[in-house]
């Protein structure tokens, strides 16, 4: 399955979902924290694209399945 061209923050919007939150902004990025344990981060660069490589290493990050991810979207 071909992963679609998002900006950082519909990633974001995404991740909010299963309980990430914008924990600060560093820069270009923001630094989504869960808010259940294990209380993960993820980094997500604030681009009006995201890098489909940099999508999928997020997405294992996060221990989702690119499936998983698309039901989010």
């Amino acid at each position: 399955m071909k992963l679609p061209v998002l900006s950082g923050m519909q990633v974001t919007k995404a991740f909010e979902k299963i309980g990430y939150q914008i924990d600060h902004i560093s820069g270009s990025h923001l630094i989504l924290r869960n808010q259940q344990p294990p209380f993960k981060r993820l980094t997500v660069p604030k681009h009006r694209e995201v890098a489909k490589g940099t999508l999928r290493a997020i997405i294992r990050q996060a221990g989702l399945t690119h499936d998983e991810f698309y039901e989010l979207l």
